[in-house]
């Protein structure tokens, strides 16, 4: 699966609407884009057994983000803070900018 294109980027506010975790909102902490998966902060936590290493000399359990795909989140709209589809626009000086289909406010800052 390679998706190039997505509609939420890192630091973006996003509400999971599918799976176990559907209805909590986070940040994105990153975006795979090759991979068609996202990185949100505090959500689909796993727990990995680590052995010991100079970065942890005890080993144990460790607790991390694990990565779900992009088609489950959505984005947030900063201005009407409703879960929303995306829409691309271009600014009268040639650039892009998402814009807020609900609202139709620019969700770019």
């Amino acid at each position: 699966m390679s998706i190039e294109k997505t509609h939420v980027k890192k630091n973006d506010m996003v509400e999971i609407i599918a799976g176990k975790e559907r209805g909590k909102t986070g940040k994105v902490l990153r975006v795979l884009p090759g991979k068609g998966r996202v990185v949100v902060e505090s959500l689909n936590v796993i727990k990995r057994h680590t052995r010991p290493n100079q970065l942890n000399p005890e080993g144990g359990i460790v607790e991390k983000e694990a990565p779900l795909s992009i088609s489950n989140v959505m984005l947030i709209c900063g201005s009407c803070n409703q879960a929303t589809r995306t829409g691309v626009r271009m600014l009268e000086d040639g650039s892009k900018t998402r814009y807020c289909k609900k609202c139709n406010e620019s969700v770019d800052k």
